[in-house]
């Protein structure tokens, strides 16, 4: 039924961005599984030569550092994981570029950080770095920098199903598929017999977080609560994800030919600039802004800027410029933006009228505190 649509987007997508996780490259014993990394490094070598730019996001530092060294159980000592990771990076950057020299393909290594996605210079030569090795017809290989970003190896937030969706957010119309070792999205746990996979997701609702079912492995970081968050990034900023088994060997080679397998997150047609990307996704939020009732539906509803009379509290440490989120009474970021005022003059300003601001700063340069065109409607 969806097998036209799928061949659609594989032809209409100006990247795909595949990525890895480190339960499909390693054998159960942790040791890197060679063999899949060989034909994976074949799939994309046929989407190359069918005029197809892909990007590869890749887990498993961590998994062939344990191999190197005979570790059976992941550290737990942030210096010793960052250990693990060093050595393990240089083993999987190999494993990869001798299987792709197969094919006549040079390959890039390009290990990020947070910070490389917050600061917007950086984050526009990532960009133009990836697009320019792409050119060079060389694939780039992208994994998170676990040797220094210490917070990453311990959260949710560096998992890199997050950092595939701002890999994959880099550009205009991305194919991002996520292979893990299940089928796809299921409507329960998929333990339960009676589970049924999801094969396209058309709408996004909150009843698709509640059907995931807590998933950690020894060796791996993410779940299928990451792949849902990554998945309503990219389909609401004007890409697409499949969500498919990377334990089937032909997974990558079926999904590039049309092949109904796993579950398609459709975009949902809010096609987003490159610089609304970045406010919404793509940068941390160094505060927040809870907003009352009708700010919320202001800003979130009816494309309204944020005033100050709509703010009710303030936290965290940011000046002028800086990107703030903002939130509801309880808690849930509705958006994200550029704030015109830094936090000791928006606590005297918030709940107040645009006209009382210079009586209270003396001076009124903005009477807002969010500009509409400096805003990221992000729930």
């Amino acid at each position: 039924m969806y097998s036209i649509l799928r061949d659609e987007l594989i032809k209409t997508s100006d990247v795909i961005v595949v990525k890895v996780g480190t339960n499909v490259l390693t054998h159960d014993n942790g040791h890197l599984n060679e063999e899949r990394i060989e034909r994976l490094a074949s799939d994309i070598a046929m989407m190359f030569k069918n005029n197809k730019r892909v990007v590869l996001v890749t887990s498993g530092a961590v998994g062939a550092g344990m191999c190197s060294l005979n570790l059976s159980l992941r550290p737990v000592e942030i210096a010793e994981l960052q250990a693990v990771a060093a050595i393990g990076q240089g083993k999987l950057i190999e494993v990869y570029e001798r299987f792709m020299s197969k094919h006549g393909l040079c390959t890039a290594q390009v290990l990020l950080t947070a910070d490389d996605f917050a600061d917007r210079k950086r984050y526009l030569h990532l960009r133009n770095t990836i697009l320019a090795l792409l050119k060079f017809n060389a694939l780039p290989i992208i994994n998170e920098n676990d040797t220094v970003s210490v917070s990453m190896l311990h959260t949710t937030f560096g998992d890199n199903d997050h950092l595939a969706s701002l890999v994959a957010n880099l550009f205009d119309t991305p194919l991002l598929i996520l292979l893990t070792d299940v089928d796809g999205l299921y409507d329960r746990d998929p333990a339960d017999p009676a589970a049924k996979l999801i094969t396209v997701v058309e709408q996004w609702t909150q009843d698709l977080m509640g059907m995931v079912a807590a998933k950690r492995s020894k060796l791996s970081k993410g779940g299928m609560s990451s792949k849902l968050k990554a998945a309503k990034i990219i389909t609401e900023s004007g890409g697409n994800v499949i969500i498919a088994n990377g334990d089937d060997s032909e997974s990558l080679h079926k999904i590039f030919n049309a092949q109904e397998i796993g579950t398609l997150f459709i975009t949902q047609d809010n096609h987003m600039s490159a610089r609304k990307r970045w406010l919404g996704f793509a940068v941390r939020a160094e505060g927040k802004i809870t907003l009352d009732d009708g700010a919320v539906k202001a800003v979130k509803t009816n494309g309204k800027s944020l005033l100050p009379i709509g703010v009710i509290a303030v936290a965290g440490a940011f000046d002028r410029g800086a990107i703030v989120s903002m939130i509801d009474r309880n808690g849930n970021e509705i958006a994200r933006g550029l704030t015109n005022y830094n936090k000791d003059d928006l606590i005297k300003i918030q709940g107040k009228k645009t006209n009382e601001i210079r009586q209270i700063l003396g001076h009124s340069v903005y009477t807002e505190v969010v500009h509409r065109d400096n805003l990221q409607v992000t729930d």
